[in-house]
């Protein structure tokens, strides 16, 4: 029996069908009955809410049977799409543009897929002769770490003297700083204490002499100093860029992680930081450099090329994998997407060969000769050299000595890769922040310089150079027409799971503070929704002509903030979970900020939206027209009263008309749910448990087309190595296989059902584990939701971890997904350790074999493996009690209660060769990551009449996503312009799933959107192909009539609607 408080609390649940981009009104007719009141006892109320349920039931078979002939002939239209699909638009517009969304049609028993648009995944992929891929490197090494002398991880390079005679060594020395935003201090605490006079010496010390470089990287630092310094010092900055002194490189708004960091936060933040450099410097990167991400992701690479970048470096790779390479001279390649069967995805890059980005381990393979050329550690400074080596200043007497032992290193260093072209930085975490280290480092070096190139015998060109100089001496050497150079090698794969010594692989911050992982995503979510719904409210405003008190300036400024609190949280110290407690608060906060003033953004636009009178809007941020139905907000029920009621709005931030489930907490068990036509919508009331009950459930097992499957979920701890070295936020060093959880009580097991949703809720000492399934026909009634609430915070050393045990028999086989981009295929490695097998899971992890793919889908990143066939495990969370010695210096103790959220998917399939989602698994892991969001009109705004909007003309195609419709900024002032960055993604899918009953409702058109169908109402009054963060606009291809997207691409149109 449910047991209620004297206050009554429950939430509602009910199916609403809504269009895309759609803001849809629904009346909450909240009756309360006066015969059914708590007093009446306990059973009274019992059989009057079983009754009201019935009464639902019998209204909802009544309806049904009513429009089942209306819906069978829908469905029959649905199916037949394919037919009428033209210019990627189905005849008759909107096929859900009836008067209210519950006449959606139900969706097809087979999805229409265009044959042409599943030959992507089934074509059979052709490896380039001079190719590397990543899985066969794996397979290839023995993972042994012999001693490698003094390059302790690689070998002895020798070389012959007269190896230069004919082509000298081109040297490029690239001064750098490597400034976190945030790690050890926050953001603004390094900027006070080192970036800001870092910067401020730039200008001067470069200024001294023309032949000194430096490169910057990370734009929220820059952005913050220039908003600090005169038009004078501005100026100087911009000659030394029109110089090529300062190079900006990447440009993003951080240097992002690249595991856990998903693609639209890595796009926005490449965004965010472009637009500044070309509204303030004019500046157009062309190089990515990033030295220190814990791990390396082909998409990545995918978008700097899409963003008009030519090169980029990386570092932070495995150090067998760097031996390998350096032993292949495979060191600088062409970067190449695995699903890329040309080289349109390529871009060339280098891999640093040592172990570190600092000067100890960036001149050449011996750490203690690099070392006494870093002249910040010259004897009465505050750092030293550890192998007890100081450096020396260079005079007129040790000179020659000096730089043979420098050359010396440069070309060891050299014969690593194929040409005559060296790159060697100098720079370090935070340098160059005194003048002294300026006058140390360039002085000293400039001496060395000197004298080489003065002197013709030793065949070198030695200078301080840019990264960008190092790459265009490269090209010339080994690519430009004409050259007589060697080849690169092309590489298609990923880098992880990253180790930087011994067994300490970096597998535990696909995890660390799991917390903030999430809020990551809830914060991306209400960006992306915010950003459209502006942008069309901005456009809906100019084509209205009606004169308003719309803050489009201040609800700018808000979005503008929160695009800068995501991005700085991509910051590979912020997102991986790897800062000080008092840092991670900071980032939290400002996401927590802007979560709360992006759904400011989001109710002042659905105001102006859904008002049928446009003359009758008035802003009024102390009357608030909208308010949002948060969840878990027991503050924000709506409240009802004898036969009173409430209209709800309702947006949906997916381009896809969809059926979905809503909940909506309210005051009384005694609801119903219309539309304001007076149509019901069905609904399930259910309560808010104070208390657990207990009951019995049995194992969980799914089945489609009659076949059944296996599926068991548990929960294990790992703890950690009695070995000196143990786990922290960074490494996940286990004591061997995770030890299954057995509670010391037995679980509290509460099942609900009811006519909307089913769920069983397990509850242990340390998780509230939660299985719904969904009845509706809808993508949510396709999977298994499962959510769980962690709480390890009494734990010691110890890490908790979900494990999916099914008949799927995967081998040693599984796949994960990029940063909700694309698969990469993953292989367990009996020959690696336990921790080595772990990969990030962005968004997805599956296991498959010849009949059936077992999915999960993920709302936050997290660490997972496969360590058994037909296993899947994800890491949920992680407490240690100690440092693991990469200069955090703590452990991770600031463990919060922490939900996670994921979709369970069982779908049949047929063996292919190369291995994508199905559309049902993209389209589920949009709905999980954007949930519809419902929010109250205020009970003083109901007398006003509110109208349903449905910005496009239609679902988009399957497999095409709206990323985002972002305002762009105006020239002048902080204030929105009338143009936006229209960014699109066309899906990578597998055709070789089941396609029946998914519950979409939309069809494929080869990539093809014909512009003037795309909006209902709106016009492009300008559409204009870009780089993908408008840095470059080909000068042909203006007002385009149609939208044409290759599979897996991502690609940036600069409009204006009206």
């Amino acid at each position: 029996m449910i047991r209620l408080n004297r206050q009554v609390t429950v939430f509602g649940s009910a199916i609403f069908c809504v269009v895309v981009f759609s803001l849809y009104l629904m009346l909450d007719h909240l009756q309360l009955d006066n015969t059914k009141s708590p007093n009446n006892g306990g059973d009274r109320l019992q059989n009057g809410q079983l009754s009201i349920l019935q009464g639902k039931i019998d209204r909802l078979e009544r309806l049904l049977a009513e429009n089942n002939e209306i819906i069978t002939n829908i469905r029959d239209s649905v199916i037949n799409l394919k037919e009428s699909v033209k210019d990627g638009v189905p005849d008759g517009g909107n096929m859900s543009q009836g008067p209210y969304p519950e006449l959606l049609a139900s969706p097809p028993l087979v999805l229409p897929i265009d044959s042409q648009d599943c030959q992507f995944a089934a074509r059979e992929f052709s490896k380039p002769a001079d190719g590397v891929q990543l899985l066969d490197v794996y397979d290839l090494l023995t993972f042994d770490n012999p001693d490698g002398g003094v390059w302790k991880q690689g070998f002895d390079i020798t070389y012959q003297e007269n190896e230069w005679d004919s082509e000298p060594l081109q040297v490029f020395v690239v001064p750098h700083s490597h400034n976190d935003p945030g790690w050890l201090k926050t953001f603004d605490d390094y900027y006070r204490d080192q970036t800001q006079h870092i910067l401020n010496n730039m200008v001067v010390k470069l200024h001294e002499d023309s032949r000194r470089k430096m490169i910057w990287s990370e734009i929220s630092y820059f952005a913050k100093w220039w908003d600090s310094i005169d038009g004078q010092k501005r100026d100087a900055v911009k000659s030394l860029v029109e110089r090529g002194q300062l190079e900006i490189t990447t440009g993003g708004w951080v240097m992002p992680d690249e595991a856990n960091a998903h693609y639209f936060a890595l796009i926005d933040q490449l965004l965010e930081g472009h637009q500044w450099l070309e509204r303030n410097l004019g500046v157009k990167p062309q190089t990515g450099w990033a030295v220190d991400p814990f791990g390396h992701s082909p998409t990545n690479a995918y978008l700097l090329k899409q963003a008009g970048l030519a090169n980029m470096l990386i570092q932070r790779v495995h150090y067998s994998v760097k031996k390998h390479f350096s032993s292949q001279k495979t060191l600088e390649f062409f970067w190449r997407q695995n699903w890329d069967p040309a080289s349109s995805t390529d871009i060339l890059c280098h891999m640093m060969p040592f172990y570190s980005y600092d000067v100890p381990h960036t001149c050449g393979p011996d750490p203690k000769i690099c070392c006494q050329f870093d002249f910040k550690r010259l004897p009465g400074g505050r750092v030293s050299c550890p192998w007890r080596v100081p450096p020396q200043p260079i005079t007129d007497g040790n000179v020659q000595q000096r730089v043979q032992m420098l050359l010396d290193q440069y070309r060891k260093k050299s014969k690593l890769f194929r040409t005559k072209v060296v790159m060697v930085p100098l720079g370090d975490d935070f340098r160059y922040t005194d003048a002294l280290e300026w006058d140390q480092q360039f002085q000293n070096y400039q001496k060395l310089f000197d004298y080489m190139n003065s002197h013709p015998e030793l065949h070198v060109k030695a200078q301080f150079g840019t990264i960008t100089d190092y790459f265009n001496a490269l090209r010339k050497s080994a690519i430009d027409p004409g050259h007589t150079g060697p080849s690169l090698p092309v590489v298609s794969g990923d880098f992880f799971t990253y180790a930087d010594r011994d067994d300490h692989y970096w597998s535990g911050y696909f995890t660390s503070r799991p917390f903030y992982k999430h809020m990551d995503r809830v914060l991306e979510s209400h960006l992306r929704a915010a950003e459209i719904i502006y942008s069309l409210t901005l456009a809906n405003i100019r084509t209205s002509g009606k004169r308003n008190d719309f803050p489009a300036v201040e609800n700018y400024r808000l979005l503008t903030e929160a695009r800068r609190n995501l991005g700085l949280f991509q910051h590979h110290d912020a997102i991986a979970g790897t800062g000080k407690d008092f840092v991670v608060i900071d980032y939290g906060t400002r996401l927590f900020h802007s979560i709360l003033n992006l759904k400011q953004v989001i109710v002042n636009s659905a105001h102006w939206l859904v008002l049928k009178d446009k003359s009758a809007y008035s802003y009024n941020p102390s009357k608030a027209f909208l308010k949002m139905v948060s969840k878990k907000s027991i503050g924000q029920l709506v409240p009802t009263c004898l036969f009173s009621s409430r209209s709800v709005v309702i947006y949906n931030p997916t381009e896809q008309d969809r059926t979905s489930v809503v909940t909506v907490y309210v005051n009384t068990p005694h609801v119903r749910v219309v539309t304001d036509h007076g149509r019901p919508v069905p609904a399930q009331i259910s309560a808010v448990w104070d208390e657990p009950t207990t009951a019995s459930t049995e194992r969980l097992k799914l089945k489609e087309d009659g076949s059944e499957h296996q599926v068991k979920v548990e929960f294990a701890w790992y703890g950690t190595t009695s070995n000196r070295d143990k786990s922290g936020a960074y490494l996940f060093l286990p004591d061997g296989v995770a030890k299954v959880y057995s509670p010391a009580r037995p679980p509290v097991i509460r099942v609900t059902k009811g006519s909307v949703f089913s769920e069983i809720t397990t509850t242990f000492d340390h998780v509230t584990h939660t299985l719904r399934l969904y009845h509706v026909q809808g993508v949510e009634g396709q999977a298994v939701e499962i959510c769980n609430s962690v709480d390890i915070r009494g734990e010691f050393n110890r890490e908790i971890t979900m494990r999916l045990t099914s008949d799927v028999d995967s081998k040693d086989r599984f796949f994960t997904d990029l940063n909700g981009f694309q698969i990469q295929p993953r292989k367990t490695m009996a020959k690696l350790p336990l921790q080595a097998n772990f990969y990030p899971m962005t968004s997805m992890a599956y296991l498959q074999d010849p009949g059936t793919r077992l999915t999960l889908l993920t709302a936050q990143s997290l660490g997972s493996a496969s360590l058994k066939s037909g296993q899947l495990e994800v890491i949920m969370d992680r407490r240690l009690n100690q440092d693991d010695n990469r200069g955090l210096g703590q452990g991770v103790l600031d463990n919060k209660v922490t939900a996670s959220s994921f979709r369970l998917l069982l779908e049949k399939r047929k063996p292919s060769t190369l291995s994508y989602p199905s559309l049902l698994s993209h389209m589920s892991s949009l709905y999980l990551n954007h949930p519809l969001i419902p929010m109250a009109v205020s009970t003083e705004a109901e007398s006003l009449s509110l109208s349903p909007l449905s910005p496009l003309a239609s679902s988009l195609p399957c497999d095409v996503h709206l990323v985002n419709l972002r305002t762009i900024q105006s020239k002048e002032g902080g204030g929105p312009s009338d143009e936006a960055a229209l960014i699109l993604h066309r899906k990578g899918f597998d055709c070789t799933l089941s396609n029946r009953n998914t519950g979409l409702l939309c069809a494929t058109t080869q990539g093809k959107i014909r512009t003037e169908k795309l909006f209902s109402e709106l016009r492009f009054q300008s559409i204009t192909p870009a780089s993908l963060t408008l840095m470059h606009t080909p000068e042909e291809g203006s007002n385009q009539e149609e939208i044409s997207l290759k599979p897996m691409e991502i690609s940036t149109y600069r409009v204006q609607l009206t």
